[in-house]
């Protein structure tokens, strides 16, 4: 059983072999394996909710996808959230290109009668590309160590935009930015 669903941006391959190398690192040190094991993949969360129908999800991220192009993106910090998933990530560089990108859907979104949470309002989304989920507080400190010692920053595209499922993680449909065929 489902859940929820979320819309997520993907990166080029470059790009997502950079953070693919953020979680092995991770894992190997016994830091995290979650997001490994939940079947993700590296990407930017533009929306989740538990309550709603992703058929009419696709129509809208499928006319919306075509209408933008690939997204310059800069993965410039390491941060944590303030809650209990222990989360850790790599921060995009809020350029207006990615704001812009985030609010246009928004509107698509809002537009076709999508009930929208306050996380992912434009003037509170935090854009994040996930490290790692679940680190046990005793090893949050060692975990920031070693994200610091990667080279910062990283930097390529969004590439694609879909809708998954989780969890496990099960990806329903995606879409190049630019072009309306499926991905």
């Amino acid at each position: 059983m489902s859940q929820g669903y979320a819309i997520e941006l993907y990166f080029d391959p470059a790009l997502e072999n950079q953070v693919l190398k953020a979680w092995n690192v991770l894992a190997r040190r016994q830091i995290s394996t979650q997001l490994i094991e939940i079947e993700s993949r590296p990407h930017i969360t533009l929306y989740s909710s538990s309550f709603v129908e992703p058929t009419k999800l696709e129509s809208i991220v499928k006319t919306f996808a075509s209408k933008q192009e690939p997204l310059s993106l800069c993965l410039s910090a390491v941060g944590s959230l303030p809650n209990d998933n222990n989360v850790l990530f790599l921060a995009p560089t809020p350029s207006l290109s990615l704001l812009q990108f985030h609010s246009q859907l928004y509107d698509a979104l809002k537009k076709e009668g999508i009930e929208i949470t306050e996380e992912f309002r434009p003037d509170s989304w935090i854009p994040y590309c996930a490290v790692a989920q679940d680190v046990p507080k005793a090893r949050i400190g060692e975990a920031f160590c070693v994200l610091r010692d990667l080279k910062l920053p990283v930097t390529g595209y969004a590439m694609d935009i879909g809708l998954v499922e989780f969890s496990p993680v099960r990806e329903l449909f995606s879409y190049v930015l630019g072009n309306s065929i499926e991905g």
